[in-house]
Parts: structure tokens; sequence; C-alpha cells
């Protein structure tokens, strides 16, 4: 089972790795919630365990924008902050499970036993990212804009699901072409402008709001205008 904790207190960090790893747990560190949105966009668990007030990204803010790229991964808040009210925002952000700091670890594990049972529910579900109207299926391979089907390519397909996990963040050419491709970026060759534009051809023509932008000499963003 593999669980990703957010954190940023280092002595919180280390008592719950240590708990979570003596009770068999995979675990990866995330002291701050833009990097625990980036691992968890890129990586699967079988549980998110977050605290709320983090650098960066709260964890409130971290777990809607999780659930609104279409990660359903299990999510367990651990707080101090234990007001209805604060609890009531961590479950309408999209959490599963709220526990209040200071706990008895067996009182966490049992949570996160539960919590990991969903995961294997959650995982034979559907996996959708989803991005101002555009929903990417990776059981079925299919996308949608505002309803509508379209038709990807293999490479397209690959790209945007890049852009989708990715959104809001500058991606150079060098980035797309090693993660979409696999390859080394050879500078001599435009295959990247080309996609580019493929995909721009039929996720962003026919429609308002454009998606993906360029950013000049610095390379492309998947963000609302």
């Amino acid at each position: 089972m593999k669980i990703l904790l957010v954190e940023d207190e280092p002595k919180s960090v280390q008592l719950i790795k240590q708990c979570l790893e003596e009770n068999f747990y995979e675990v990866d560190i995330a002291y701050d919630g833009l990097i625990a949105k980036q691992l968890a966009l890129r990586n699967t668990y079988n549980g998110i365990i977050t605290d709320i007030i983090l650098p960066g990204k709260n964890g409130y803010v971290l777990i809607k924008e999780l659930r609104d790229a279409g990660v359903q991964t299990p999510v367990m808040i651990v707080s101090a902050l234990g007001e209805s009210a604060d609890k009531v925002a961590g479950f309408d952000a999209g959490a599963d499970q709220y526990l209040v700091k200071p706990f008895q670890f067996a009182e966490l594990l049992a949570m996160l036993r539960s919590l990991t049972r969903r995961s294997s529910e959650v995982l034979m579900t559907a996996q959708v990212l989803k991005f101002d109207g555009i929903e990417l299926n990776l059981d079925n391979k299919t996308v949608h804009r505002a309803g509508k089907n379209i038709d990807l390519t293999a490479q397209e397909y690959k790209l945007l699901e890049y852009f989708l996990r990715n959104q809001g963040r500058v991606l150079s050419k060098i980035q797309i072409a090693e993660n979409v491709w696999g390859i080394n970026f050879d500078k001599g060759t435009n295959y990247v402008e080309v996609y580019i534009n493929y995909l721009r051809n039929k996720i962003d023509k026919g429609f308002e709001k454009k998606l993906i932008h360029t950013v000049f000499g610095m390379g492309y963003v998947l963000k609302e205008e």
C-alpha cells in the first residue's frame, strides 16, 4: 500500500512516517501543497494523508484541485483544526475522513485501513482527468469537451494527458518531448510544435475559450484565458 503524506512539520512527518512504515505502508512525503499536487497527479496512491495549513497551497485547495482534475484517491485530513466548520470545509472540498490532532496511532491506522479498502474500489472505477470542460477517460481512452466527443491519435492523447496532469504549469519543449515521447529533445526538429497545433485544432477550435497557450521563450501551458 502506497501513501502520500502531506505535512510540513518535521516532527509530525517523522512520527507518522515511522508509524506507517512499521505497518508495511510505503510512504512518499510532500512538505507543501504544490509538490503534493504534482505527486498526486503523477503517481497512483492508495491513500493521501494531508494537513490543512500548508505552504504553497492549503489542504482544502489541494483536495479540491485534485478532485477537479479527476483524482479519486481517498483522502484523510489530519489537522489540529477541529471545529465543526473545519470538518465541513474538508468534506466539502472532497476529503473522505477527518482526524483531529492530537490522536492515537491506533486510531490513525484504523481509519487508514478503512480508507485503503475504499481505494481498491476506486481503482476499479473509471479514472477521469478534468479541466474546464475537458474530460479524459484513462480507462476507455475517450476525450470530451463540453460533452462533445473529440477523436485523438495516440500521441495527441498522450500530449493532452500530460497537459492535464500538469495544468497551470508552463511546460518546456524538452519536458514535453521527454515525457510524451520518451526521447531526448532534438532542437533541430519541430514535432512538438506540430503536435501542439494538431491538439489545438481538436481541443480549442470551435470553442470561444482557448485553453492551450504559448508562453514565448518558455513553452506551453494548459490554463484558462
